[in-house]
C-alpha cells in the first residue's frame, strides 16, 4: 500500500507507471510545455512588478525630496516610539517571568510538601465522594 506522499513524489518526478495511477500518463513534451508556460508566466509577472516598482519610484522621488524635512524626523520618531514600546513590553514580560520563577524557587520546601499533601488529600476526598 502506498501513501499519498509517495504518489505525489512519483508524480512529481515523472514515475507515472505505478499502481493506482489509472493510466493518466502525461508525455514528457506535455510536462515540458506546462513547465515552460508556468515559467514564462512567472517571468512576465516579475518583469511587470519590476516595471511598476521603477515607475512608482520615479513618481515618488520628487515627493520624497520635497517632504523629506518632515518625513525623516517623523520616521525617526516613529521608529524610536516603536522600539520604546516593544522593549518596554519585552522587559515587563521578562520581569513578570523572573518574579514568577523567584516565587516558585523561594517557596519553602515545607510549603511545597504541605501543598502537595493538601492536593493529594483533596483528590482522595473527591475519589471517595464518587
Amino acid at each position: 500500500m502506498t501513501t499519498v506522499g509517495e504518489h505525489y513524489m512519483r508524480g512529481l518526478y515523472g514515475d507515472d507507471d505505478y499502481p493506482g495511477h489509472h493510466g493518466q500518463q502525461q508525455s514528457g513534451g506535455a510536462k515540458a510545455l506546462a513547465a515552460g508556460t508556468a515559467a514564462f508566466s512567472m517571468l512576465l509577472l516579475s518583469g511587470l512588478a519590476l516595471t511598476a516598482t521603477v515607475l512608482a519610484l520615479i513618481v515618488a522621488t520628487p515627493l520624497l525630496v520635497i517632504f523629506s524635512p518632515v518625513l525623516v524626523p517623523a520616521a525617526i520618531t516613529v521608529a524610536l516610539l516603536t522600539v520604546g514600546f516593544v522593549s518596554s513590553g519585552g522587559f515587563g514580560t521578562a520581569a513578570v517571568g523572573v518574579l514568577a520563577w523567584m516565587y516558585r524557587y523561594l517557596k519553602t520546601p515545607e510549603q511545597q510538601q504541605l501543598s502537595s499533601k493538601a492536593w493529594a488529600h483533596q483528590r482522595l476526598e473527591q475519589a471517595r465522594a464518587h
